[in-house]
């Protein structure tokens, strides 16, 4: 059934999320001590037995310059300067196996899937620990350290998200004035905030993104992830306003009011745990130009592989110059195969 607004409100929903006016003051500062504290990337080559793609493991300074670990997904034989995607891990998820998520490196795009700090046992695997967890919060990581930005999960999380495109522009493989970010629910919130946080980004990737227009999303869903802050507040009734307050500088909407990269965001609109709304509300907001997915029968699995293959276009547009990989012309291999060439 459909768990919000009326389609043709949806469209014209704005969200009324608060703005801390040191916002822009708040996240300049919190990347500039992240890159201070920063070190050279490693990368190490992975026995993964693929034919076609090389897995290298990877570490990068993240938040604070605590270690952030991620795979690195290369087409063999492709060369060097590859337009190249970002990936984040929705809620509960980390990097995975070296085996998983093949599409993008197959495609002819270097991969950088980034671990999710703290998380990764709920439906991939994840390395990465969270050094700066403190103070009581309810079940996950959405209130941990809540009551204060500076404490807040989100902050560290965000940072590493940023950082992670820092990293991979240092790598030879990667061409660095073509990178793209991507990522479903959590790591769709995560792609809106690297797209307003990192510089010089061709494109961004949101499908149904988690943390937007947090206040409504809070009160119009009974699932978990945003289920636990309202666990939190039923405990904690005196630190409402500190929650929401914290909760500001992490909001999707506001990070989307600041992002001028093409943007690609998919909605479902019997989605019970990112309420459609507010994907709308991010989309209404964002300062760049958009294109939006409505998939009015599907829940939080949003399009799957129709999103996967509208993003292949997307990307290819934004990312590809020329007759390389996506470029329009078939693999030369392919084409002598077929008795083409």
């Amino acid at each position: 059934m459909y768990t919000d607004l009326p389609e043709e409100q949806l469209r014209g929903y704005r969200s009324a999320v608060r703005e801390p006016a040191d916002f822009d003051q708040f996240w300049a500062g919190t990347l500039a001590e992240a890159r201070d504290a920063g070190w050279p990337v490693r990368a190490e080559p992975v026995a993964s037995g693929l034919a076609g793609i090389d897995v290298l493991d990877v570490t990068f300074a993240g938040f604070a310059g605590q270690p952030v670990r991620a795979w690195l997904r290369v087409p063999r034989g492709a060369g060097t300067a590859l337009p190249t995607l970002v990936q984040y891990a929705g809620y509960g998820g980390g990097r995975g196996h070296p085996l998983e998520n093949l599409l993008w490196a197959s495609a002819g795009f270097a991969h950088l899937q980034m671990d999710t700090r703290g998380q990764g046992s709920g439906w991939s695997r994840g390395d990465t620990p969270d050094p700066g967890a403190a103070g009581p919060e309810a079940p996950g990581v959405v209130t941990r350290g809540i009551t204060d930005p500076r404490t807040y999960y989100y902050r560290r999380l965000i940072t590493d998200a940023v950082r992670a495109v820092d990293a991979v522009r240092t790598l030879p493989v990667v061409d660095p004035t073509r990178v793209a970010v991507l990522g479903h629910s959590q790591g769709g919130g995560l792609a809106l905030a690297a797209g307003a946080l990192a510089p010089g980004l061709r494109a961004v990737v949101a499908f149904v993104p988690f943390l937007c227009d947090i206040p409504r999303a809070v009160v119009a869903t009974d699932t978990r992830p945003y289920q636990e802050i309202r666990d939190y507040l039923a405990i904690h009734r005196d630190a409402e306003e500190r929650v929401l307050t914290t909760l500001a500088y992490v909001d999707g909407v506001n990070f989307a009011r600041r992002c001028r990269r093409p943007a690609r965001y998919s909605v479902a609109l019997m989605d019970d745990i990112v309420p459609p709304s507010t994907v709308y509300a991010a989309v209404n907001a964002h300062a760049g130009p958009t294109e939006l997915a409505v998939w009015r029968y599907n829940g939080h699995e949003a399009g799957g592989i129709d999103d996967d293959e509208a993003a292949l276009r997307f990307l290819g547009e934004h990312l590809v110059e020329g007759d390389g990989p996506l470029g329009g012309r078939p693999n030369v291999d392919l084409a002598r195969i077929l008795g083409r060439a």
